[in-house]
């Protein structure tokens, strides 16, 4: 009799451990899974087409540019900052007309200032913006998303200051607003390589 409860008991203890590991292993794997299509919804391969044609033709790698879409606009065609920069990747007025002045686009009719709210437009000038600062800054992701955010001046002067910098790269970012912006971009584009390179 008590050889029939004492195995009774181990087989209920032997199920109940394999419940509860069937569980925590269903749970790890629905977070897991869970987190994955969470961070793909957050992290959409959106304006795909116009993306891989312009970063193709720019040289760029295609998950930097979404990495600064989704930082700069969060993929709002329409979006616009309360410095008045638009669109996708954020072109400011001043931005957009030496770009337009670059591209010999001056006089062409088709392309003005509200031009940066269309997809393909936007995503082309900030494919130019971002392989001019790449060329500019020897293609290091933080002095590109620096100069993105507080322009090539003020990166290129602290470059020349040893406090922010060693061996050509920024070691440290004296605006605190320009330091937060790079580690978004740098946070959105691991996140892209992470979720898509292996698709």
């Amino acid at each position: 009799m008590n050889r029939r409860k004492r195995k009774s008991k181990a087989l209920k203890t032997t199920l109940t451990v394999f419940i509860i590991a069937a569980i925590v292993l269903l749970a790890v794997f629905g977070v897991i899974y869970g987190a994955d299509k969470w961070q793909k919804e957050s992290h959409p391969l959106k304006y795909g087409e116009y993306v891989s044609r312009y970063s193709r033709e720019a040289g760029l790698d295609e998950y930097l540019v979404y990495a600064f879409i989704k930082t700069e606009s969060g993929f709002d065609e329409k979006a616009e900052s309360y410095l008045g920069a638009r669109g996708l990747m954020q072109i400011m007025p001043e931005t957009f007309e030496w770009i337009r002045y670059r591209l010999d686009e001056e006089n062409n009719p088709e392309i003005s200032y509200d031009s940066m709210y269309e997809a393909e437009s936007n995503i082309r000038y900030g494919c130019y913006l971002l392989k001019y600062l790449s060329d500019e800054f020897g293609g290091g992701l933080t002095e590109i998303a620096a100069a993105y955010h507080a322009g090539n001046g003020s990166v290129s002067a602290w470059l020349e200051n040893e406090e922010y910098s060693e061996n050509g790269k920024l070691i440290k970012i004296p605006n605190s607003d320009t330091a937060h912006y790079v580690d978004k971009i740098s946070k959105a584009y691991e996140t892209y390589c992470k979720l898509y390179t292996n698709d």
